[in-house]
């Protein structure tokens, strides 16, 4: 059986060849063997030392091995089949395919071959039968055989004279229920055309009343064409005839988005609507003439003129050179076989690269002038949220919690208290301000012998303090976060070997939910995938004002439920949703689990882990193709690092062992491109001078394919977006 190449259309009969093989699959071997049509592969000769593979029997296929090379395999296999009686011979187009099809009378056989694994002196041998649905006789000792037994189509040199030749075939075409066309018989077909004369030739039409004996479907009549050669051979030509093939073709799917007939035997492509040049080849099935007026009618359907002739290629019947207002290109069409072949290219215009170009340059530029304007807002009003939420926390002085067991005091506003003594971690909320707190540290401590080591970090909404005695230190953050202060402390002088986890709550603070005893069931009005049954949850997403399209979207989730629980859920939701989870790398454990996935808009990666008997979500969903629009796009293995400066004052940041000056107003609407960085996966620790300030220094974690903004605020303070 011919294999269906890349682009062809796949007429109805094969689906019926499809069932028909599937049904001698489940059929006894008396009952298959008396359909005619069908070789019985079992009783075919084999080469010498010949093993079969029965490991899974096959009443239509036999497979053996033989101790030679594949390439010395297939020329024993012709010869040997030759000597049987099957004729050899190759499908239009497909010259160079290693597999051999072979007829003998109306049956067909397909051998193919492969090498055996690690053994280049062993190979394998298939044979399959090949149904013949267009049966045509071969003359005997023809040479340069092609043919399709599904039009069908026959090339080939008989080896006898014109006249001898033409005497074969009348014979044998009406030997297999074929016959000649006469205006009478030829009525239906109004454009047929049966003494049209030809050169040192003959010409004879055939039909076939009743198709084939299978009858899968009706036969088209075919045009027989005998030429005479210089040599004395007969040069034979067997293909449908031209007036029963379409006449006005229509359009099938766009090829590198250039028009294509149907139908085609054969296409392929090179480039897209947006490529700078663009390809496309097609062996359609019709006239020349019928493709050529496809042609005329589609490309000026799309905006295209015709500009005159363009010089021929080898092959060429025609070439035309076309143009629109964008590109310009060539059509050339050919003949070989039964086929029209198309060649079709089109290139951007000079003009049009340069337009496109300021195009995409205005664009990123009002992009970023957006994104970057809609961030300063964001920060102007973060500010500003800030400060009343400030305004709020007190600044009292505060004194020591009493029966507080932490080794260093609790000040009696603190809430939510986590103590690990084991490793040294504390950690509290309080709605005193970020200066009360810092001041009753500092108090405190000094009054039990602990020293302050110098910080250049001491800010209305962030302090950080380091202490030290006898040979251990520790470390404290007091920072705003929101309308309350959050103080985490850390180190040796916090270890205390037997003690327990201690945990308090306010009494205004939210109990944490007992796990659900309940199927998880999703939320209906979330963006992202989210069981109802939740402690907590958010989405963010990341896009530039005015798209409608998101770079990177994230949710965030605390679900009082069991870990392998939660996991089920998301394979299943994320699954109706159109995601297909990837198999390589998953990491699934009873603490933790690691996916990815393949959804409509890119990659994402599900991480579920445990907290607090919670079963923590993090699901973050990417669209490459928004971020390539956008031009923040890292390049392959890398991670791009895009800056900005919307502060008074020039910036300059050192990262990776490279500095870069970072104009006031950079990646503003003014200046709207500013600059960026792609940077090898991994841990990098970064330092901010703005003029007249002192140095701050954060760390930023990137990964391949990651896309990070850092952008300088107003007061010299460096916002992190991740981007993509």
């Amino acid at each position: 059986m011919p294999t269906i190449r890349r682009g062809a259309q796949v007429p109805a009969r094969w689906l019926l060849l499809a069932c028909g093989i599937l049904a001698m699959a489940g059929t006894p071997q008396s009952a298959r063997a008396a359909d005619e049509g069908i070789v019985d592969v079992h009783t075919l000769p084999r080469l010498d030392g010949a093993v079969e593979d029965t490991a899974r029997p096959d009443t239509y296929r036999v497979i053996y091995t033989v101790p030679t090379p594949v390439a010395a395999t297939s020329t024993a296999t012709k010869q040997l089949l030759s000597a049987d009686g099957w004729v050899p011979y190759v499908y239009p187009l497909d010259e160079k395919s290693t597999a051999l099809t072979f007829k003998k009378g109306r049956q067909g056989l397909r051998v193919s071959f492969t090498q055996a694994p690690g053994r280049p002196d062993q190979s394998a041998v298939s044979y399959t039968p090949n149904r013949i649905y267009s049966n045509v006789p071969f003359p005997e000792g023809a040479t340069d055989l092609v043919f399709d037994e599904t039009r069908p189509y026959l090339g080939c040199i008989a080896p006898g004279a014109l006249e001898a030749t033409s005497d074969f075939f009348t014979r044998e075409m009406a030997a297999i229920g074929w016959r000649k066309l006469t205006p009478e018989t030829a009525a239906r077909w109004p454009k047929a055309d049966l003494g049209e004369a030809v050169p040192n030739g003959v010409r004879v039409f055939y039909d076939h009343p009743d198709g084939d004996t299978t009858q899968f479907y009706k036969q088209k009549p075919v045009m027989l064409t005998l030429t005479r050669r210089d040599d004395g051979r007969t040069q034979v030509e067997i293909r449908v005839a031209p007036f029963a093939l379409p006449e006005e073709l229509q359009a099938d799917d766009d090829v590198a988005g250039l028009p294509r007939p149907k139908p085609t035997k054969s296409a392929k492509g090179l480039g897209s609507t947006s490529s700078n040049k663009r390809e496309m080849s097609a062996a359609a099935m019709a006239e020349l003439p019928a493709v050529l007026a496809f042609y005329h009618r589609e490309l000026a359907a799309r905006g295209w003129q015709e500009d005159g002739s363009a010089p021929l290629a080898p092959g060429d019947d025609l070439a035309i050179k076309i143009s629109s207002a964008e590109e310009t290109g060539v059509l050339r069409l050919g003949r070989k076989y039964d086929f029209t072949m198309v060649s079709l290219t089109a290139q951007v215009k000079e003009s049009a690269l340069a337009a496109r170009a300021r195009a995409k340059k205005e664009a990123d530029e009002k992009f970023l002038g957006d994104a970057l304007g809609a961030a300063k807002q964001l920060i102007a009003a973060d500010e500003a949220r800030r400060k009343v939420q400030a305004a709020a926390l007190s600044d009292a002085p505060l004194n020591a919690l009493a029966d507080s067991k932490t080794p260093v005091p609790l000040p009696e506003t603190a809430e939510g208290v986590t103590f690990e003594g084991g490793d040294g971690r504390l950690e509290f909320s309080s709605t005193s301000s970020v200066k009360a707190l810092s001041t009753f540290y500092r108090a405190a401590l000094k009054t039990t012998g602990w020293k302050e080591q110098p910080s250049v970090i001491n800010q209305p909404n962030m302090t950080v303090m380091a202490f030290s005695k006898g040979g251990k230190s520790i470390s404290m953050t007091v920072m705003q976060m929101g309308p309350k202060v959050n103080v985490r402390a850390n180190g040796a002088g916090l270890v205390v070997a037997t003690a327990k986890p201690v945990e308090t709550k306010s009494a205004e603070s939210r109990p944490v939910q007992t796990k659900s005893t309940e199927p998880l069931k999703p939320d209906p009005d979330s963006a992202l995938p989210v069981p109802t049954q939740r402690s907590s949850s958010g989405i963010s997403s990341t896009k530039f004002p005015g798209s409608d399209q998101s770079f990177r979207r994230e949710l965030e989730a605390s679900i009082p439920a069991e870990l392998s629980d939660v996991l089920a859920f998301y394979r299943a939701e994320l699954t109706k949703r159109g995601w297909q989870e990837k198999t390589d790398g998953a990491t699934v454990t009873a603490e933790r689990a690691e996916l990815a996935f393949t959804s409509p808009e890119g990659p994402a990666v599900l991480k579920l882990g445990r907290a607090r008997d919670e079963t923590t979500v993090s699901l973050v969903q990417r669209n490459p193709q928004a971020a390539a629009k956008a031009d923040i796009m890292p390049k392959a293995g890398q991670a791009r690092v895009m800056l900005g400066n919307i502060g008074p004052k020039e910036a300059s940041l050192t990262i990776n062992n490279q500095t870069v000056k970072i104009a006031a107003g950079a990646g503003g609407p003014q200046s709207p491109k500013g600059p960026m960085l792609d940077l090898p996966p991994g841990k990098y620790q970064y330092a901010l001078r703005v003029a007249g300030g002192p140095a701050r220094t954060e760390t930023l974690t990137v990964a391949a394919g990651d896309a990070w903004g850092l952008l300088v605020g107003p007061t010299g303070e460096v916002l992190p977006l991740q981007m993509y």
